[in-house]
């Protein structure tokens, strides 16, 4: 049995992310029950990778109007608009994890909100816990954009602690339980179109090796093709436009890359980080074709940004990565962040080769009609007069000028 639970708001209508598993279905049972609400289920399909449709059918059988089922389609959205501007800013949390559920969060908060508006909702719900980051995620979006708006966390609330308590439940009420869900889970995982997460149960001890079954959007690196492919990426204002010549849009560059990435094992991360709730947390990460993605995009700013710009873009990028990682998408100092961020990629054109192979990303090779490279000025052979080297003498001494004077007064010693 659920805890009883006396509102202190009355819901008349909430909006619920609804992936029409087994947590989110209690869920709306939950709902309904406790707060004796209309139930609105939102599905996004961010390139999961697997059928959302069923969602459908399953809401309406636990009672939800047809009206009020909403499937939306939002995988160029996801990329265009939230993908490539953390990918402009070479984002990595903690030096290496590409933030791929961190990013899709904000944009399900907004679309949940859009649709609150538009059914007349009081309320708005999720299926994240209480012990992890996505719950900070969801509802630091759901306030930025309807600051009033009531917030139902069923993890925080109810006593379902457990899969078996779920799985009691469902089977009291009639919602399927899918066989591979009785019984403890080996672990939890997320995905879209940028990545999978996988976390728990046989991933909790860090020192453990992540188990062969756990992999689901790379291939083992013994099975990788033992020849190098070489590809190349074409960038436009510093977002990939074309994968060998071919033009496409944001959300099937994304998609040929995570082919690409799958085939020859890219993109694994096995990552203990430091989760915004306070706690350590072990999960892998698979991110094909973010992966490829973001070297490309770093070798073309090689050519194409000045070095004051790429350094202060490197110091601004730590705090930009744990803005997105603690959800703080909407917030004033993120868009400053990007809007700086964004303004260097104007000139940041042209085309990158690199080799795929064993797990690795190769450069190769790039070029670019705004490149600030100089081989004339960087040749060792003769320049004709393009760099004076006698210029490094001034240079020199001038950069020396304080060291000479400490060096004076503190006799020589360096300390």
């Amino acid at each position: 049995m659920t805890q009883t639970h006396f509102p202190d708001q009355k819901v008349r209508r909430v909006v619920l992310a609804y992936s029409g598993g087994l947590d989110t279905s209690v869920i709306l049972k939950w709902l309904q029950q406790t707060y004796g609400c209309e139930v609105v289920t939102f599905t996004a399909d961010l390139g999961q990778g697997e059928e959302i449709e069923p969602a459908r059918a399953k809401a309406q059988a636990m009672g939800v109007k047809p009206e009020h089922i909403f499937i939306d389609d939002l995988r160029e959205e996801f990329v265009a608009d939230y993908v490539y501007p953390m990918m402009r800013a070479n984002a990595l949390y903690e030096g290496l994890y590409l933030l791929g559920t961190s990013i899709a969060r904000p944009l399900i908060a907004k679309r949940q909100i859009e649709i609150a508006r538009q059914v007349g909702a009081d309320a708005v719900s999720h299926g994240a816990t209480g012990k992890g980051n996505d719950q900070v995620r969801f509802e630091l979006g759901y306030y930025a954009l309807a600051p009033d708006i009531k917030v139902i966390a069923p993890w925080r609330e109810w006593d379902l602690t457990s899969r078996t308590a779920l799985i009691d439940f469902a089977e009291q009420h009639q919602i399927p339980v899918p066989k591979d869900k009785r019984g403890e889970s080996p672990f939890s995982t997320d995905a879209n179109l940028l990545h999978t997460s996988s976390e728990g149960k046989v991933l909790e001890d860090p020192w453990a090796e992540v188990p062969d079954y756990v992999y689901s959007r790379t291939d083992d690196l013994v099975a990788a093709p033992d020849t190098p492919e070489e590809i190349a990426i074409t960038f436009k204002g510093g977002d990939g436009v074309a994968v060998n010549g071919e033009a496409l849009s944001p959300a099937m560059l994304l998609t040929r890359l995570n082919a690409l990435g799958k085939l020859h094992g890219i993109g694994r991360l096995d990552l203990v980080e430091n989760r915004f709730v306070g706690m350590k947390s072990r999960g892998m990460y698979e991110t094909p074709g973010g992966t490829i993605y973001h070297a490309a995009h770093r070798a073309i700013e090689q050519l194409t940004l000045d070095r004051g710009a790429a350094h202060l873009k490197d110091e601004l990028m730590p705090r930009y990565a744990e803005l997105l990682y603690n959800g703080f998408w909407f917030s004033p100092e993120r868009e400053m962040l990007q809007a700086a961020i964004d303004l260097s990629q104007s000139k940041v054109d042209g085309e990158v080769r690199m080799k795929l192979y064993k797990g690795g990303v190769h450069i190769t090779g790039r070029r670019s009609p705004n490149s600030l490279y100089s081989e004339k000025v960087v040749t060792f052979e003769d320049d004709a007069g393009a760099y004076d080297q006698r210029d490094a003498e001034g240079f020199i001494k001038l950069n020396a000028l304080r060291l000479r004077l400490l060096g004076r007064r503190d006799g020589g010693t360096g300390a």
